[in-house]
C-alpha cells in the first residue's frame, strides 16, 4: 500500500510540474505578441495523438435522458402483497417467496412451537398493462396465495384476483376492478441492443417505486433456474439493481416501454452482486394474451432433444459425427409422431436457423418456439451431411395436436402433482419392463400426494394406457382414472383415484 501511495502521489507532482511548465510558457508567448492579434495553428502527429480524437461529437439530442422513462413508467409499476395459508413447524420464520423460489435460506426471530397453519405475507411487484386492471407479475410471487393487495404508485390499494399462471415461464396474471388505470405500453425485446439503457422499477426490500439503471449486458440467457418440466428460459441481463421485491417489476427501455420483467438475480448471498435477468417482453405478451383468452398458456412443441455444437461439443463428439465448426443446435433424438417427425427432421440433423434467425444459442430456439402456438408455423433451416436444407413445421401442443389447450383440458402431468424422469436401462431390466416414468419428487396438493405415492414409484401405466417416457406423460390430457406401477423393490400397485 505505501507503494502505490508514493507513486500515485509522484504522479501527482509531475502532473502538476508540467502544468506549471505549460502556463509560464503560454504567458511568455503572450507578453512578447502583445498587440499583435496572431491565430496559431496547432497540428498534432500520429504518434502523439490528441487525447479522445476517435470519439464522435456530443449530441444530446442523440443520447438517452432517463427521466422521461422514469417518471412515466413508475406510476404502472405496483407492489404486490401475497398473503399465504402455511403449515409451520419447529422454529418459524420470516419469509420472502424470491428466498423460497431460489432455495436461499432465509429467516429472522422466531421461536419453537408445535406445528400450526398461519398466514404469512411475501412482496414483489407488477406491472399494469391495461387501463382495466390487468397486471403482469411473476409466478413465484403469487404462487399459492390465498389473498392478493395490490398497492399503486398513487398509494391506493385494491385487492386482485389470480387469472392465471404459467411456471414454464414464471410469468402470472392477474388483475384488480379499477377504471383508468396508469399503464405500460409494451416495448420490442427483440429490438434491445447490448448496451442500451434499461430502468429497473419495483420494490425491493418494500421500498415501493425504486428505480435503477443499467445496461444490457445480454440477451437469450439460460441460467437452469426455473425447475418445471420443459421450462423457457432466455432471459435479459443487465446491471440494473434488483434485489428481493424487484420480482415482477418493470425492466424499461429509454421510451418508457415494457422490454421484460425483472425475474432472477445472479447472486451467492441472495442479494444483489452485480447482474439481474428478466423475461423478454415477446415471452411475456404472448403468455399473457394465452392466459387472457385461454385462462392457460399455449405452449408449442417442435419435438426434438438437441444439444449446441460449442468447441467442447466438437472437441468431444466432431471426429465421431463428422463435425468440424462450432455453431447451430446438434439433433439428438426426434420425438415419434411430433412436428419435427412429421416435417422430416431427423437424429444428426443440425439446426442452424428458425425463420431466419441464427440458433448458435439454444436458447434463441426456446425464446423463438416460446413465442408460438400450437398450429403456428415456423421454417427451420438444418444442415444434413453437408446439405443445406429448409423445411416449415407446424407445431403442435403437448399432447401432439395442433389445437390450442383449454382450462378444461388435463395436464396430467400437472394434475399428477410432481418431478419425473425417464427410467434407466439397468432398472427397466431389473424390473422387466418395456419402460415408464420415476416419480422423483411429489407436491402434496396433487394426484400423487393426496393418493399416497411415495417418492421412486414408477408409471407404466394410466388408465390402462402404456406410459413408457415422460413424452408419453406430456401427451395425455384426459382424467386420471388409475395408476399402474411398480416400486424399487419390485412391488407391483396400482392405485384408484377416488375424487
Amino acid at each position: 500500500m505505501k507503494k502505490t501511495a508514493f507513486l500515485l502521489f509522484g504522479a501527482a507532482v509531475v502532473s502538476a510540474a508540467a502544468g506549471g511548465l505549460t502556463a509560464i510558457g503560454v504567458n511568455k508567448y503572450m507578453a512578447q505578441q502583445a498587440g499583435t492579434p496572431a491565430v496559431v495553428a496547432t497540428a498534432w502527429s500520429e504518434s502523439e495523438p490528441q487525447a479522445g480524437n476517435h470519439f464522435a461529437a456530443y449530441q444530446a439530442e442523440q443520447y438517452p435522458d432517463l427521466t422521461y422513462a422514469a417518471e412515466n413508467a413508475v406510476k404502472a409499476v405496483v407492489n404486490i402483497e401475497a398473503v399465504k395459508e402455511v403449515q409451520m413447524g419447529g422454529r418459524s420464520y420470516g419469509y420472502d417467496s424470491f428466498y423460497e423460489f431460489f432455495g436461499i435460506p432465509y429467516g429472522g426471530r422466531g421461536g419453537y412451537g408445535q406445528p400450526q397453519t398461519r398466514e404469512q405475507k411475501s412482496g414483489g411487484s407488477g406491472v399494469i398493462i391495461s387501463q382495466d386492471g390487468y397486471i403482469v407479475t411473476n409466478n413465484h410471487v403469487i404462487e399459492n396465495a390465498t389473498k392478493l393487495k395490490v398497492k399503486l404508485n398513487d398509494g391506493r390499494t385494491f385487492e386482485a384476483k389470480l387469472i392465471g399462471t404459467d411456471p414454464t415461464t414464471d410469468v402470472a396474471l392477474i388483475k384488480v376492478e379499477g377504471e383508468d388505470l396508469p399503464t405500460l405500453p409494451f416495448g420490442d425485446s427483440d429490438a434491445l441492443r447490448l448496451g442500451e439503457w434499461v430502468l429497473a422499477i419495483g420494490s425491493p426490500f418494500d421500498l415501493q417505486s425504486t428505480i435503477t439503471a443499467g445496461i444490457v449486458s445480454a440477451k437469450a440467457r439460460h441460467l437452469g433456474v426455473i425447475t418445471e418440466d420443459f421450462p423457457i428460459e432466455s432471459f435479459i441481463q443487465t446491471d440494473a439493481v434488483v434485489n428481493p421485491g424487484n420480482s415482477g417489476g418493470a425492466l424499461v427501455n429509454t421510451r418508457g416501454e415494457l422490454v421484460g420483467i425483472n425475474t432472477v438475480i445472479k447472486s451467492s448471498t441472495g442479494t444483489y452482486m452485480g447482474y439481474s435477468f428478466a423475461v423478454p417482453e415477446t415471452i411475456v405478451r404472448k403468455v399473457v394474451m394465452d392466459l387472457k383468452e385461454y385462462g392457460v398458456a399455449q405452449r408449442a412443441m417442435l419435438g426434438v432433444s438437441y444439444r449446441a455444437i460449442d468447441e467442447e461439443f466438437v472437441e468431444q463428439f466432431g471426429e465421431e459425427l463428422g463435425i468440424k465448426k462450432a455453431g447451430g443446435l446438434y439433433v439428438n433424438e426426434v420425438v415419434e409422431n411430433s412436428a419435427a417427425a412429421e416435417a422430416g427432421l431427423r437424429k444428426g440433423d443440425i439446426i442452424t436457423a428458425i425463420d431466419g434467425v441464427k440458433t448458435d444459442d439454444a436458447s434463441v430456439l426456446v425464446e423463438k418456439i416460446a413465442q408460438r402456438r400450437p398450429g403456428d408455423k415456423v421454417t427451420i433451416s438444418y444442415d444434413r451431411n453437408g446439405s443445406d436444407k429448409k423445411v416449415e413445421v407446424e407445431l403442435k401442443n403437448r399432447v401432439g395436436k395442433s389445437e390450442p389447450v383449454t382450462r378444461g383440458t388435463t395436464d396430467v402431468a400437472a394434475a399428477l402433482g410432481g418431478k419425473f424422469s425417464d427410467v434407466s436401462k439397468q432398472m427397466r431390466e431389473r424390473l422387466e419392463i418395456r419402460g415408464g416414468v420415476q416419480v422423483s419428487s411429489i407436491k402434496r396438493d396433487g394426484l400423487l400426494g393426496r393418493s399416497g405415492i411415495k417418492e421412486g414409484f414408477v408409471i407404466t401405466f394410466i388408465n390402462d394406457r402404456p406410459v413408457l417416457s415422460v413424452a408419453d406423460l406430456q401427451r395425455m390430457d384426459e382424467k386420471i382414472a388409475t395408476i399402474d406401477g411398480v416400486y424399487p423393490n419390485g412391488q407391483a400397485v396400482r392405485y384408484v383415484i377416488v375424487e
